[in-house]
C-alpha cells in the first residue's frame, strides 16, 4: 500500500511529505470557492515528487457550471488526478446520485486525458449511491484499518483516518504503478 494525504485550506502549506507517494489538494467547492492555499500546497506535493490529485466539493445543482469552475481552477498537468468529493454540505444538503454521475462525466469530458475519481464515505457508498459509478476509480473514506475499508467494491484509494489529518493509502504495487495508472487518463 502506498501512503498519501489530502489537504485543504485547514492544513498548512508546509505539510510533511516524508514517506508520501501521493497528495490530494482541495481545489474548489460549488461555483465560487477556491482554496487560497491551492498553489502552495500543490507546489509542496510536486517538489516532493508525489502524484498529485485535486478535488472539488460537490454541491447540488449547476453541475456543468461546477465542473467548468473546477477544471478552470485545478492545475492541468499530465498525470494529475481529478476527484469529486461527494458528501453532506454545510447546509445539510447533498448532490443526488445522478448529479454525482453527471458531474464526473462532465469533468471527464472537459479533461479527457485525466483520471477522474469519486471520493465518498462508506455511508454514501452503501446508502446513497445507486449506480456504483465512480469514474476511473473509487476513493472511499472508512475509518478502520488502512487498506481494509468495509465495502465490497473495488477501490483505488482509502482514507482511513482524519487524525491528526486525512491519511490515505492507495491500492497500487508501487509509486511507478500509480504514476502509470494516473497517466492513463
Amino acid at each position: 500500500m502506498l501512503r498519501g494525504i489530502d489537504v485543504s485550506s485547514h492544513q498548512s502549506s508546509s505539510y510533511d511529505t516524508d514517506g508520501l507517494s501521493f497528495v490530494f489538494v482541495k481545489a474548489t467547492e460549488g461555483r465560487t470557492y477556491t482554496n487560497p492555499k491551492l498553489a502552495a500546497q500543490t507546489k509542496r506535493a510536486r517538489d516532493a515528487g508525489c502524484v498529485v490529485g485535486f478535488y472539488h466539493f460537490l454541491w447540488p445543482g449547476n453541475l456543468t457550471a461546477q465542473a467548468e469552475y473546477f477544471v478552470s481552477k485545478a492545475p492541468e498537468k499530465a498525470g494529475d488526478i481529478l476527484a469529486v468529493d461527494w458528501e453532506t454540505t454545510s447546509e445539510g444538503t447533498r448532490a443526488s446520485n445522478s448529479e454525482k454521475d453527471r458531474f464526473i462525466r462532465k469533468v471527464k469530458e472537459l479533461r479527457p486525458n485525466h483520471r477522474t475519481i469519486l471520493y465518498c464515505n462508506r455511508n454514501f457508498w452503501l446508502n446513497h449511491d445507486s449506480t456504483s459509478y465512480a469514474g476511473d476509480g473509487l476513493w472511499i473514506a472508512d475509518y478502520v484499518t488502512a487498506g481494509k475499508p468495509r465495502i465490497q467494491a473495488k477501490w483505488r484509494f482509502h482514507q482511513y483516518t482524519d487524525n491528526p489529518l486525512d491519511k490515505n493509502v492507495a491500492d497500487f504495487s508501487s509509486k511507478a504503478a500509480l504514476k502509470e495508472w494516473a497517466q492513463g487518463g
